[in-house]
């Protein structure tokens, strides 16, 4: 399969019953830099970013193709040399990067050879150790996002819980 001049990013999330936001990081294996980040990866031929960003969060974390990704704002510009070197010849200098979120449900991950270990993180612990600033952008917007649906959720639960007492 040929490379697509793009990249993906991937957090994938779930929330506890207590409601809790947690992120799954991934660490790279050594030879790779040994950096934690989400699930990173480029398209094949002609695969739209989001075929991309399934196919990649199953490929290294075995995370079903079928749950529910968010595309994200959040937009980067990566160094080809970043990436896989000056593959599309010297005129691409770089190329964009597409982020997603994914909500699971299980916290069981299963990991490529791509990776060492992986965490489930709050949001702050999770940008504490985040390499690349895109990844960091991308979790502050997820984040933002799945915060405030899980604020609305847990305030209908509680107007709903308080007008059923009466």
């Amino acid at each position: 399969m040929n490379r697509a001049p793009f990249q993906i990013l991937v957090l994938p999330y779930r929330i506890t019953p207590n409601h809790e936001v947690l992120y799954a990081l991934f660490k790279r294996e050594p030879s790779s830099g040994g950096y934690w980040q989400g699930v990173a990866g480029g398209g094949k031929n002609s695969e739209s970013p989001l075929e991309a960003a399934k196919r990649e969060t199953f490929e290294e974390a075995g995370i079903d193709r079928t749950n529910k990704y968010i595309r994200l704002d959040s937009y980067a510009m990566i160094p080809v040399v970043n990436v896989c070197g000056f593959k599309w010849g010297k005129d691409v200098l770089v190329i964009p990067e597409h982020c997603f979120g994914v909500k699971i449900e299980e916290a069981q991950l299963q990991l490529s050879s791509e990776h060492t270990e992986y965490k489930w993180l709050d949001y702050s612990h999770a940008m504490e150790i985040l390499y690349w600033d895109s990844n960091k952008c991308a979790l502050w917007e997820l984040n933002y996002r799945v915060s405030m649906k899980t604020q609305e959720a847990s305030k209908e639960e509680s107007a709903r819980a308080q007008y059923n007492r009466h």
